[in-house]
């Protein structure tokens, strides 16, 4: 690599996976800063500011030091054309490099095996889930997107997969190059208690049988799929070398805090509002399981209004079938982008999942207006999930 960068031998993490990286790629990195650490975190999208991509220990890089990776990139480049995530991701590194960030935790962007994150081998690569999203580029199968998703695996190295059925051609991919694969419900797992708390457990080679950490507290909003994305995130980290302490004491506040933007956020205003990111119909079932985890609105379910805003190449009619009886209202909003799903589209879609309360707004900031004029003021429980 022309720029000379070298991750800290044995702490470089790759997360990929359909859904559940955020969560678990920012659990990673806030555990090892509880535990002292000077981590560097590399996702993607950003939501508002660039800078959100690349954290290093606390914060988001400051301007000065990403421009100065910008120009090192540009510069060790010689004219080879760079896609805007490639440049992005060495951007990335180039910050870690400087900044002396002691694990690097890299989230895929797309697929894993061509992806710009794969540039450099995973010391300990991590698959969440696999579902149907971007399957022009990734294939219109479970099996097909698996492959791609299992490219991050490494000859020798640890890999863990934390959702199941385990799809075979990730347990064909760890067979083939001698991949160390443990998967959740074999190697490692949860449990929850009648009182909202949840032991982790876990049985590696050498471990002297089946290990646990009890009394494990969590989010009242938590459905199976955080417990799943935080039980895979704390075997990531038990097969690192040293491990962080990994004990219910100092867990707990990590855990209770640990949530990326834009994953369930509330927001409390004159109503209650909850920002999700989700955009394939896997996420938006999970965002319906979290839901129903809430005290029901005072108003009954008419009192939830659905903000909603897909991109057309996403899979709209299975994804508004997952929420199709969240809210008796929904807004759909217009946003200025070549790729994103015209009125006609959305409107096909909700009306065949037999959605007909539509509204409709040009701008995203129109939307949300439009969405606090319908809703009724003074409900306790208003929630409008948007997709941005």
């Amino acid at each position: 690599m022309r720029l000379g960068l070298q991750p800290p031998a044995g702490r470089l993490i790759t997360v990929g996976g359909t859904n559940g990286k955020g969560s678990t790629i920012t659990l990673l990195h806030d555990v090892l800063r509880a535990a002292g650490g000077n981590p560097g975190l590399y996702t993607s999208p950003h939501l508002v500011h660039y800078n959100e991509r690349i954290r290093i220990g606390d914060r988001p890089v400051a301007d000065a030091a990403l421009i100065r990776s910008f120009e090192r990139v540009e510069s060790a480049r010689a004219g080879v054309p760079l896609t805007y995530f490639e440049f992005g991701t060495l951007a990335a590194l180039a910050c870690f490099a400087e900044a002396g960030a002691d694990t690097w935790l890299l989230e895929v962007g797309l697929g894993g095996r061509l992806d710009a994150v794969n540039a450099l081998a995973a010391d300990v690569a991590v698959i969440t889930t696999i579902g149907l999203d971007h399957q022009e580029w990734l294939g219109d199968s479970i099996e097909s997107i698996a492959a791609e998703k299992a490219g991050i695996l490494r000859a020798g190295s640890p890999a863990l997969y934390g959702d199941a059925p385990v799809p075979a051609a990730i347990l064909a991919r760890a067979a083939e190059i001698g991949a160390d694969l443990r998967v959740l419900g074999r190697d490692f797992g949860f449990t929850r208690d009648a009182t909202g708390g949840w032991t982790w457990s876990w049985s590696w080679p050498g471990s002297g049988g089946v290990q646990r950490v009890d009394g494990l507290l969590a989010p009242r909003h938590w459905t199976p799929a955080q417990f799943r994305n935080a039980t895979v995130a704390l075997a990531t980290l038990s097969r690192l070398t040293p491990p962080p302490e990994l004990t219910a004491a100092f867990l707990n506040p990590v855990l209770l805090r640990s949530s990326p933007p834009g994953r369930f956020q509330v927001v409390r205003r004159e109503h209650e509002w909850i920002l999700d990111v989700a955009h394939n119909p896997q996420a938006a079932a999970v965002l319906r399981e979290q839901l129903a985890t809430l005290a029901p609105p005072t108003g009954g379910p008419g009192d939830v209004t659905v903000v909603l805003a897909l991109l057309a190449d996403k899979a709209i009619a299975g994804f508004v079938s997952e929420l199709r009886h969240v809210g008796a209202r929904w807004v759909i909003a217009g946003v200025d982008d070549p790729r994103a799903s015209p009125e006609p589209l959305m409107r096909d879609a909700l009306a065949a999942a037999g959605v007909t309360a539509v509204a409709w707004a040009d701008t995203p900031a129109g939307a949300f207006e439009r969405a606090r004029q319908l809703t009724p003021a003074g409900v306790r429980s208003n929630r409008s999930a948007a997709r941005a």
